[in-house]
């Protein structure tokens, strides 16, 4: 319960996914139980189709990541990740405070074999009707050359076993295709990615190609790069749908219809989404959690690393 307009709708989103699964699973609601409760009499639903856990503290977006997880150990937050490690729930979704979120991922939570540092990871839409996979999105601001290679595995192993791509294609997203093009860091990347007989490296892909051509299916870059890439896409499709555009393909890029993005290597399922989530993007978040859960990424994310 840590969006921008919790407990409303996280509880209507949550609703929404409970009744559009049909009751396959079952949502834990982490926060002020009043609250929460209120919201449910207020939509008309009774309080009891949730397991509600009562956290009256709130990590807001104001305050530290790092202190926070360790001082408001109350939280919804804190809480969430304390029940995700020890069993008591299989995934963990949250619009909260991002830099908490990476705190908890790495303090509450073990890391998969050979992973120095989890990431997050969006599927976008080509035109040509396939999905691409774009990593890190917001975790690592600045990332050294071999976590590139480990955002390309875990990138692979999440394209095959999510996305039902049998030999993915990992890209390096940069300033050419050349392999001697961007700065130092990019330029070690590339080598040590053309080294690696983990994944499918072909190279560099340039942004303006990313959409347009079906070159690959996982685009590595750091998490500074690619939350701006994300957060521009994003924003296009809100300027076409404000000027009354409406296309298959540019609507594909509404956040609503992902709901969340998924945190790479970490022992758990863990999705991450806006702050200011609406309900429909609550409702897609926790099924993305389900959709996850269900294809075993976790499991094979520990095999591969054998």
């Amino acid at each position: 319960m840590g969006g921008d307009f919790a407990p409303d709708n996280e509880v209507s989103g949550a609703l929404e996914a409970l009744v559009g699964s049909g009751g396959r699973f079952q949502i834990y609601l982490f926060g002020d139980e009043k609250a929460i409760a209120g919201v449910c009499d207020r939509i008309g639903c009774s309080s009891g189709n949730f397991v509600i856990v009562h956290c009256p503290e709130k990590i807001t977006f104001a305050d530290h990541p790092a202190m926070s997880v360790t001082r408001k150990v109350r939280s919804s937050l804190v809480r969430g990740f304390e029940m995700l490690a020890s069993g008591e729930i299989d995934a963990f979704a949250g619009t909260g405070n991002t830099g908490a979120m990476m705190t908890a991922c790495c303090t509450k939570l073990s890391l998969v074999h050979g992973v120095h540092r989890p990431c997050i990871s969006v599927e976008l839409p080509g035109m040509a009707g396939q999905r691409i996979l774009l990593l890190d999105v917001g975790f690592n601001a600045e990332c050294r050359p071999e976590q590139y290679c480990h955002f390309a595995w875990l990138g692979s192993v999440y394209a095959q076993s999510v996305m039902g791509v049998k030999a993915p294609r990992v890209a390096l997203l940069n300033i050419g295709g050349e392999s001697g093009k961007g700065h130092i860091v990019a330029r070690e990347a590339h080598r040590l990615m053309s080294d690696s007989q983990d994944y499918r490296f072909i190279g560099n892909i340039e942004p303006d190609s990313l959409f347009t051509t079906d070159r690959a299916d996982v685009v590595v870059t750091d998490g500074f790069t690619g939350n701006i890439f994300l957060k521009q896409a994003e924003g296009f499709y809100e300027i076409a749908s404000a000027r009354g555009i409406h296309d298959r393909y540019i609507d594909r890029f509404n956040y609503e219809e992902y709901g969340g993005t998924p945190v790479l290597g970490v022992s758990s399922t863990v999705i991450i989404g806006h702050g200011r989530s609406t309900p429909r993007a609550i409702a897609n978040m926790i099924l993305k959690a389900e959709n996850v859960l269900n294809c075993g990424l976790i499991e094979k994310f520990n095999i591969f690393a054998r």
